[in-house]
């Protein structure tokens, strides 16, 4: 499994690379894994501004449908529009082409409360 250094992660297994004062969020290697093939991204949160630990979108897979929880709080500025036709980018490229959403950070230092590579890696058992 493969869980970049430069990211911070959540216990619901998102990642998170703060670009200035943008994230840029998305699901991990091993939460795909789990998923089985990714067929569809439903983001309806673009514009919205959201709280830490909400709900902003569903990903469905083959098994099972499950929702994605906003690492931070902020306002969704951006989704990724390479997913509508191609949702198995999750799958392929979980940290670059599969990103799912953009998001304009409230408070960097929330970023603090998020764990690092070493943290997440160890909660996967991987």
């Amino acid at each position: 499994m493969n869980f970049p250094e430069t990211l911070r992660y959540t216990k619901e297994h998102e990642w998170l690379r703060l670009e200035g004062d943008t994230a840029v969020i998305g699901i991990t290697e091993f939460a795909q894994s789990e998923l089985g093939d990714i067929v569809y991204v439903e983001i309806e949160s673009v514009g919205k501004t959201l709280g830490a630990g909400e709900v902003f979108g569903t990903v469905e897979a083959v098994k099972t449908v499950s929702d994605l929880f906003l690492p931070v709080s902020g306002t969704i500025t951006e989704l990724n529009p390479a997913l509508a036709d191609a949702p198995e980018l999750v799958n392929s490229d979980p940290y670059g082409e599969g990103w799912m959403i953009k998001l304009k950070v409230d408070n960097p230092a929330d970023l603090e409360a998020l764990m690092d590579a070493a943290a997440y890696k160890s909660i996967t058992g991987e």
